[in-house]
């Protein structure tokens, strides 16, 4: 069974979120906030991480750079739910993700999406930009 770590600060985008991915028979855990996702990840080591952008204490953002330097975490795959970003976003290219999804997003995408990446599993990416072989950027 796939392990998910979900890092989102609005509640009712969150439970959404779980609900689509339990039915899907993934383990969810959900944390508020990019520092509690990232003690999530480390404890769990999940197999794949969502994650929204403006969160406190840790922004996505900050949560993406901490995984990416984490030498036990750095390959999980990773993709962005946000509405934060608009297409062209210079972040959005140089973010070490394997896709980002702006919100509303429908459920049947974001299911179709993070099943991709669980297939792809994990690998690497570099400080240039995603060499993510799913190639899912979609901003």
């Amino acid at each position: 069974m796939a392990v998910l770590v979900i890092a989102e600060d609005d509640e009712d985008i969150a439970l959404v979120l779980v609900r689509v991915f339990k039915r899907a028979g993934m383990t969810v855990f959900r944390a508020p906030d990019g520092q509690a996702a990232l003690e999530l990840i480390l404890q769990e080591r999940p197999d794949i991480v969502l994650t929204d952008l403006g969160m406190p204490r840790m922004d996505g953002w900050g949560l993406i750079a901490a995984v990416r330097e984490h030498p036990d975490v750095r390959d999980t795959p990773i993709a962005i739910l946000s509405g934060h970003l608009r297409p062209g976003d210079p972040d959005a290219t140089s973010a070490q993700v394997c896709a980002i999804l702006l919100k509303p997003c429908p459920n049947d995408r974001l299911l179709a999406t993070m099943t991709e990446l669980l297939e792809v599993g994990p690998h690497q990416h570099d400080g240039t930009g995603s060499r993510c072989p799913a190639a899912l950027i979609s901003v």
